[in-house]
């Protein structure tokens, strides 16, 4: 089938070219820079979620009453679910496919599968074309699920608009879950499992490095005598902000479900829905959209540069002559690397495709 027939059948909403769009923006078959580029006009309508959080804290379970939800509502919803990829075999097991069995087979669902190939952000490589590809196709919610591989899993927070780390009290320290930057990310936290011991702690504990973090427990106490020792506590202080609607700032809510029990969904819907309008409000949505625009281009460029010079086989070569030098000290990989740039110009720049 031709591009233009393609893209045609993609149009006119046919799932078939959908689903071939897909395959072929995922793993970068021949025309799929025209392909995005022809649909990249219509992006930017959907309203994006990421989903992360450790391996076994439901995030798969979240993610398919989430869909029920929208899907109750009348929304049409696009699911990316990434599993990790074997580094033995290669391949993914996929298996959220499986575990969203109850909505895989709604008309107005369409739930994709990647591996993550060796990515260690937490999404695979290709995440974010294919977001771009649901988005321009129409659907009006994109859902995107990580690996859940736990501290690592950041590059969601640079593809969603609002993102959901969910937590499960057996964990581990919740301290050390909230490290190196995961508290960052989240724009709501949700204690999955709610109905296990442990689970208040958690939040609470969620809540005090929310308000020891964004300062708010003494940011509008008076002085002295004039004290409020309620506001004193960090984490109900980073509580009462979560429930206000402030149209400059987002305090995080964190919140309680139980998904095996439906319970906590419709909080979840809600605190989405607050969020993306403090994130219009606020000017915040334009800013983290356009951000997101530098990095693909960024991104774009960078693939770009390895794969015309490390396929190159001149390239290659000449920096296997190199090695000996660097191996006995006369010569520095700096060094090399700044010669190699300086000589791979006609090369970086495309040139010999010409």
């Amino acid at each position: 089938m031709s591009s233009d027939r393609l893209l045609d059948d993609f149009n006119a909403g046919k799932p078939a070219a959908l689903a071939r769009v897909v395959s072929i923006v995922e793993n970068h078959r021949q025309g799929y820079e025209d392909i995005l580029a022809a649909l990249h006009p219509r992006t930017g309508r959907a309203r994006r979620v990421g989903l992360t959080g450790p391996p076994g804290a439901g995030k798969s379970s979240i993610t398919s009453l989430l869909v029920k939800r929208y899907r109750d509502a009348g929304l049409t919803v696009g699911v990316i679910a990434v599993d990790p990829t074997s580094p033995f075999t290669g391949g993914a097991l996929l298996g959220d496919r499986v575990r969203m069995e109850s909505v895989a087979l709604d008309p107005g669902v369409f739930i994709r599968s990647m591996a993550t190939r060796g990515s260690l952000g937490g999404l695979a490589a290709a995440t974010r074309e294919v977001a771009d590809v649901l988005d321009a196709f129409g659907f009006e919610r994109l859902l995107i699920e990580t690996v859940g591989v736990g501290q690592s899993e950041l590059d969601v927070a640079r593809t969603a608009d609002s993102t959901l780390l969910i937590l499960v009290p057996e964990s581990g320290d919740s301290i050390q879950t909230l490290k190196a930057g995961v508290m960052e990310i989240a724009d709501i936290f949700v204690v999955n499992k709610s109905d296990r011991p442990g689970a208040d702690r958690l939040r609470n504990d969620v809540e005090l490095m929310l308000g020891l973090r964004k300062g708010i427990s003494f940011g509008n106490t008076p002085a002295h005598h004039g004290v409020d020792l309620k506001r004193t506590n960090p984490a109900r202080a980073a509580r009462e902000a979560a429930a206000k609607n402030n149209p400059v700032e987002w305090t995080p809510p964190v919140l309680s479900a139980v998904a095996t029990k439906e319970e906590g969904i419709d909080e979840i819907v809600t605190a989405l829905d607050r969020h993306f309008a403090y994130l219009e409000q606020s000017g915040t949505l334009r800013a983290r959209r356009r951000e997101r625009m530098r990095e693909r281009v960024m991104d774009v460029v960078e693939q770009k540069i390895r794969g015309r010079l490390w396929k190159d086989t001149g390239t290659m070569s000449w920096l296997e002559l190199q090695l000996p030098s660097v191996e006995e000290g006369s010569a520095t990989p700096f060094g090399v690397a700044d010669q190699l740039l300086r000589q791979s110009g006609e090369l970086v720049r495309g040139e010999e495709d010409k």
